[in-house]
């Protein structure tokens, strides 16, 4: 159970790439035994549920939620900061991270009128447009420039290829997440979450693929619209974990990731780590598979007759978890445009 060992066809390549750096990992281990504590905790725990579920315009007709759907996926990556850190008030209360993006986004259609489903808007969508999408409280965004260049990116390759539709792009995976969220890193480069991993056994480059918001967008999908056909999206539990900063802060409370002395003794300084350094790269690859191990050892202990929960389910649990401070060391800092 406890391998780096993939069990079945993996399309993705996100299990097969991530293998070698787990396994070799000079900085992080996954911790069996914590894993085996995790798994009996929450054998019988249902799907998980934000609280600020809500937050989505779940409200838009699936045509234009679809669109609203890539754009909000094409912003989400990298909210850590400094305090005061972006906030954004809205509905009677302050949201800050995801749900700070969730907030200004359903804004901006119930409050602005701004047509965030228009191919034309997003394509449109230079640094002043979206600083004005993106107002809030404390510090501005992180990489705002970066989220304009993605939300143009996405209305571009819409209005080129897709006739402006997001759901051509959906009918094109056949009801398939798993080659949804491949169509997804093939038709949009922002989504293409690759990097370069030097082996330090052998010295030879890797590839190693992560697809976090590729495949998040995926996910997503089939949680916001559960009753339309084109929500109806087999292979979810084929799905990895969506390697993030939050996720792994919540594995290493759970004592299921742990950090060798150096790596930890940086986090705690608030230092941070470049995109694709070791560190970086290892910490999101043991992410990946502490998940699978977890969804593993799940399997057996689940009641006759209650679902599977797959890798994709158990961070959804840990992200969730991790949104609750009690407990947690600092995340590791990486200033990117994939997670």
């Amino acid at each position: 159970m406890y391998t780096f060992d993939v069990a079945a066809p993996d399309e993705l390549g996100v299990l097969t790439s991530t293998a070698p750096v787990a396994r070799g990992a000079a900085h992080v281990r996954i911790a069996p035994e914590a894993v085996e504590r995790f798994a009996r905790r929450h054998a019988g725990a249902p799907a998980p549920f934000g609280a600020e579920d809500g937050l989505h315009c779940a409200f838009l007709p699936p045509g234009r939620l679809l669109n609203y759907l890539l754009a909000l996926e094409a912003l989400n990556f990298c909210f850590w900061d400094e305090e005061p850190r972006w906030r954004v008030a809205w509905g009677g209360a302050r949201h800050d991270g995801y749900w700070a993006l969730a907030a200004a986004l359903r804004r901006a259609i119930r409050e602005d009128a701004l047509p965030l489903w228009d191919a034309h808007w997003l394509a449109d969508a230079g640094a002043e447009r979206t600083a004005r999408l993106l107002r809030g409280e404390g510090r501005p965004v992180p990489l705002l420039a970066a989220r304009a260049a993605h939300l143009r990116e996405a209305g571009s390759a819409l209005l080129e290829r897709w006739n402006g539709q997001f759901a051509e792009v959906v009918a094109a995976a056949q009801g398939d997440a798993v080659t949804l969220a491949l169509r997804l890193a093939a038709e949009f480069p922002s989504f293409r979450d690759e990097t370069r991993w030097r082996d330090p056994a052998t010295g030879r480059e890797h590839s190693v693929r992560f697809l976090k918001r590729a495949q998040i967008c995926a996910a997503d999908l089939a949680r916001l619209l559960p009753g339309d056909p084109q929500g109806r999206l087999r292979g979810l539990e084929r799905l990895t974990a969506f390697a993030d900063y939050k996720v792994p802060q919540a594995l290493r409370r759970e004592g299921i990731l742990v950090y060798g002395a150096a790596l930890a003794e940086r986090l705690e300084r608030r230092e941070e780590l470049a995109a694709g350094s070791a560190e970086e790269v290892e910490i999101r690859a043991a992410t990946v598979w502490a998940c699978a191990w977890i969804a593993r050892a799940v399997a057996p202990l689940r009641p006759p007759g209650a679902p599977g929960i797959g890798a994709a389910e158990v961070d959804g649990w840990l992200w969730l978890a991790g949104q609750d401070p009690t407990g947690l060391q600092p995340y590791h800092r990486t200033r990117t445009v994939y997670y």
